[in-house]
């Protein structure tokens, strides 16, 4: 595959068929997800998750080079992922594919965007400080 010049990459996965029971379990989802961030080769910055009623996970690890999140459907055997990476340092299918078999999701259908594309330019005098 050819790299473009991009300011991203942006990989949303769907995983079917995964572990109910990892699904539904906050703290192992977690963990998954800063290991795979870790693995990727990004500097974790934040991590939230959520446990909702009766069942399911969503969660955000905030990355210095942007995020991996996930909407988990225990129900379904389903989990819904996106990661994505500014820059050309870190491959997010890296991430990606470890949340993917740490669940272990049967079938996974992958996405992957290209962010920032352009053309953008901004003139130096248009541009403010906050």
């Amino acid at each position: 595959m050819q790299l473009m010049d991009t300011m991203g990459r942006h990989v949303i996965a769907e995983l079917w068929g995964c572990n109910v029971e990892k699904l539904n379990n906050m703290s192992y989802i977690e963990q998954v997800f800063v290991d795979a961030a870790l693995k990727s080769g990004a500097e974790v910055r934040e991590v939230a998750f959520h446990k909702f009623a009766p069942h399911g996970v969503s969660g955000v690890v905030i990355i210095s080079e942007s995020h991996l999140t996930i909407h988990s459907f225990p129900e379904h055997g389903y989990a819904s992922i996106d990661v994505y990476t500014c820059g050309d340092r870190i491959d997010p299918n890296v991430a990606s594919n470890y949340i993917a078999e740490a669940l272990g999701a049967t079938t996974t259908e992958v996405i992957e965007v290209p962010r920032g594309m352009g053309p953008v330019k901004i003139e130096k005098s248009k541009v403010q400080a906050l």
